[in-house]
């Protein structure tokens, strides 16, 4: 089999609204039992080449893998002049991705709802898509979702008051305060936030010196005011209640861009929820030390396992 990152041919779909997103599809490795379709839905500022690393491994399990660049990150089209700031005005913009997604890149290669591994913002937006389409997902396997973001020593009660006061003034499209400094090209393992691995960092690292078009430094006010109230919304009452679809969701003991107590709570509110917490591990659990890999990978075997029995040979 040839790895991912050289087996990639990007495509390349338009969604309702105009957007131009870039995907990829994964076949699953030759020789495996074929068990159908992982969708991989990454996070805010993330792009597809990072998970090379994770598509392989699904491969290897039996799935073939669906991923693409939400708008605004990645390969997709980007929303303002300055390419590095992660914009949207609306999260029903990312619901609308993954809706041409689904219709697009997912629907010719699978009949059957699929299983999804969605990180931190992709997790966010998996929800949103579970709450309003609770038949679309087979299972849902969540890492560090984003349920409540971390403020970094401000008062959680000020941030959405700062957020508020940007937007009547004027600058939703500009940095929130300190994003421009975080520009990827210029980022060490030291300053870095999400992981305690050096060896998948600086892989990460190498493929944005390569690719520096792929990178992103951080969110605008515009979109740090929409994603205050779509976490509203997901963290209200009888929402998490609602959402009927299995879900395994991991969180990390170390979070220090989400709050990781907002998805303890918000878990053991769903009707077919299970929980594993990794207490030693930094916000990118998929890219963490292998000792956090391969915990991970057990847990999601046997839930996969369970949607998926690998038994069944399922056609691609």
């Amino acid at each position: 089999m040839k790895p991912a990152l050289e087996a990639f041919e990007p495509s390349f779909f338009v969604t309702k609204d105009g957007a131009r997103l870039r995907a990829g599809v994964w076949r699953a490795a030759e020789g495996t039992i074929l068990r159908g379709v992982c969708l991989l839905l990454q996070g805010q500022t993330e792009f597809l080449e990072k998970y090379c690393e994770v598509i392989d491994e699904l491969r290897f399990r039996g799935f073939t893998v669906a991923a693409f660049d939400w708008r605004g990150q990645g390969g997709s089209v980007r929303a303002l002049a300055d390419t590095r700031i992660c914009h949207i005005d609306d999260f029903a913009q990312y619901d609308e991705d993954f809706r041409a997604f689904l219709d697009q890149i997912v629907a010719p290669l699978t009949a059957a709802p699929p299983l999804a591994l969605a990180h931190s913002m992709g997790g966010h937006i998996l929800l949103r898509t579970l709450h309003e389409r609770p038949n679309c997902i087979a299972g849902a396997v969540l890492t560090a979702p984003m349920l409540r973001i971390a403020t970094r020593g401000q008062p959680e009660w000020l941030v959405p008051i700062i957020t508020r006061l940007m937007m009547l003034l004027g600058k939703k499209g500009d940095y929130v305060l300190g994003m421009e400094g975080r520009d990827p090209l210029n980022m060490t393992f030291k300053d870095q936030l999400v992981t305690s691995d050096r060896v998948r960092f600086d892989r990460t690292q190498a493929l944005v010196a390569e690719h520096p078009e792929l990178r992103l430094s951080g969110p605008s006010w515009g979109w740090l005011s929409a994603a205050f109230a779509s976490m509203a919304k997901e963290m209200s009452p009888g929402y998490a209640e609602s959402i009927t679809t299995p879900i395994l969701l991991y969180g990390a003991g170390k979070d220090r861009i989400v709050q990781t107590p907002a998805a303890r709570d918000f878990v053991h509110r769903l009707p077919n929820g299970s929980y594993v917490e990794f207490e030693m591990a930094e916000h990118e659990i998929l890219m963490e030390n292998d000792i956090v890999r391969t915990r991970f990978w057990k847990a999601f075997d046997e839930f996969a396992n369970r949607i998926f029995p690998i038994e069944e040979d399922v056609a691609r």
